[in-house]
């Protein structure tokens, strides 16, 4: 099969890889309907993440179960199905307190790597969800997003305690932070306030549900939600980036005792411990336990309540993979989604 290969920072290949097989008697082997490029991706494409040789990239995917394990019970061959980024059995203690991303028994799918034309599923009974029926080519971007970038918004907006009532300020104008605005307007949110330079993300961020739009970033982004919520700071804040700005902007733009729901994965993020005990603030985030919500998100996407999809907008062929990490390391585009 082709599968996109991470060599070195900026080197992606499309190259025959070995067709995946079942290995251990809970997997499922899937042939890809989609697959995408995640902003998580980019970290190890620019080198943040050292890489140590050729590595599978891709965490996301939907496909069709070409076939099972023998004890995989209710994943079938020939189901449409969507799977979380972690792998979990949804059986462990932790999956059934809605943790199943730190099940005990977790495998990162990033391992595997799904940008590819078929992948190995661990764990597919507690992992994936089929839909009822193989969906209309319109609902696979959205079905897509669920698999990560809208359970990890949704997580946050969660995690900040997003919902009626509550301003929530959402850090941060990739994926995860728009569908952190969708989830927070499905949630109930009286008022949302995206935070975003860039003309194209501010209005899909107005039609996932935002009220505002704040260009400020830093002291000055503090500044202005200070200003707009009466000096006190909005109830409930997402950070959807991971960098030590984005989490010191969300903190200090959250009043005291609102939240923060942070999502995007920290790199050198650190809290100074005088500023986190006087700010009087929740934190709450980590991994996205997407697992939890994938009922609820693929239901509301298969009775086209939300349109999630809409985040991807450049469509590109799985061998043309290394133009698609360009476009979005260039910011030439929100989400790339790759048909194999």
């Amino acid at each position: 099969m082709l599968g996109a290969v991470l060599h070195a920072p900026g080197d992606v290949r499309v190259e025959e890889r070995a067709d995946p097989a079942i290995i251990e008697p809970t997997d499922a082997v899937i042939r890809l309907s989609a697959t995408c490029i995640c902003g998580s991706d980019l970290w190890p494409y620019r080198g943040v993440e050292k890489p140590g040789g050729p590595v599978p990239m891709g965490h996301e995917y939907v496909g069709i179960v070409e076939e099972v394990g023998a004890d995989v019970r209710t994943i079938k061959p020939g189901q449409f199905v969507i799977g979380s980024f972690w792998a979990s059995d949804d059986t462990c203690e932790l999956c059934r307190a809605g943790y199943q991303s730190s099940c005990v028994h977790r495998v990162l799918m990033g391992t595997i790597g799904t940008q590819s034309q078929l992948a190995r599923v661990p764990l597919a009974d507690g992992t994936l969800v089929a839909t009822p029926e193989p969906p209309p080519a319109d609902l696979v971007p959205s079905l897509l997003a669920a698999s990560d970038v809208l359970g990890t918004g949704w997580f946050g907006a969660v995690a900040a305690e997003a919902g009626p009532g509550k301003t929530v300020a959402v850090v941060g104008d990739g994926a995860v932070g728009l569908c952190g605005v969708l989830a927070a307007r499905r949630l109930g949110a009286e008022r949302i306030i995206a935070m975003s330079r860039h003309a194209p993300r501010q209005e899909l961020a107005l039609a996932f549900g935002a009220t505002d739009i704040v260009t400020e970033r830093g002291a000055d982004g503090v500044a202005k939600i200070k200003e707009m919520t009466g000096g006190l700071g909005a109830h409930s804040v997402i950070e959807a980036v991971g960098t030590q700005e984005s989490m010191t902007q969300a903190i200090r733009s959250t009043r005291p005792g609102g939240h923060v729901g942070f999502v995007g994965v920290s790199h050198g993020v650190e809290l100074p411990g005088e500023e986190l005990f006087f700010s009087q603030v929740h934190l709450h985030g980590g991994p996205a336990p997407v697992r939890r919500f994938l009922p609820e998100l693929v239901d509301l996407i298969w009775r086209r309540e939300i349109d999630p999809g809409r985040v991807f907008d450049l469509t590109l062929p799985l061998e043309e993979s290394a133009e698609g990490y360009r476009a979005m390391d260039e910011r030439r585009a929100i989400k790339v989604l790759l048909t194999p």
